[in-house]
């Protein structure tokens, strides 16, 4: 099955195509990962992209039925939290929470407690959306109600994890990073970059 760009026909040309993260057999890291906090708020972007795409998706198949665009966005949407939103959780799971938790501020600390509980519940919420994406997918019927309301309940629950990072966890890991020093800095970002098979220049 082709992963296609996800447009629906001419009124939504230059829909935004989330890009997927995925192992490069060790090519060099663009520049990004040597800011790996930018990084993680331009994932945020991505993921956003593609909450929009999945919005989006769901009201053609309420106004037009299903088709190749139908499937194409499905793939796409499957696509990006298959393989890049994992790598998102494991970002920060492994470099922003453990620094909220050792600041010693007990408000910092609940909050990653909080995020990850966060992250396991995305996660048990895509695998009740993607059985419904893979329908479309697979041009078979599905019940668009039921999808309407699966892609809402996920929608909201990372729009409200994502506001918290970057209100608050983003901005305090970042300056425990950088209190640290560059060379923290830099090995979370080759760390992040090692996970998608790349390597920071040197």
């Amino acid at each position: 099955m082709g992963l296609g760009p996800g447009h629906f026909d001419s009124h939504n040309e230059g829909m935004p195509n989330p890009a997927p993260e995925e192992p490069a057999g060790g090519r060099t890291a663009p520049a990004s990962f040597s800011m790996p906090f930018d990084m993680l708020d331009a994932c945020h972007d991505r993921v956003r992209s593609s909450l929009g795409l999945l919005a989006r998706l769901v009201d053609h198949l309420r106004v037009r039925g299903d088709g190749l665009q139908a499937r194409d966005a499905a793939c796409d949407v499957m696509r990006y939290f298959d393989i890049a939103a994992p790598q998102h959780h494991q970002d920060e799971e492994r470099h922003v929470l453990p620094r909220l938790e050792a600041s010693g501020d007990p408000e910092l600390a609940a909050l990653a407690q909080r995020l990850r509980t966060e992250h396991r519940l995305i996660e048990a919420q895509w695998c009740v959306l993607w059985p419904l994406l893979e329908q479309v997918a697979s041009q078979r019927e599905v019940d668009l109600a039921e999808l309407d309301g699966a892609a809402r309940c996920f929608t909201q629950t990372i729009d409200q994890h994502m506001r918290a990072e970057e209100q608050v966890a983003y901005p305090s890991a970042r300056l425990s990073a950088l209190c640290e020093g560059p060379d923290a800095v830099r090995a979370m970002g080759e760390e992040m970059a090692g996970r998608r098979g790349l390597r920071l220049p040197r």
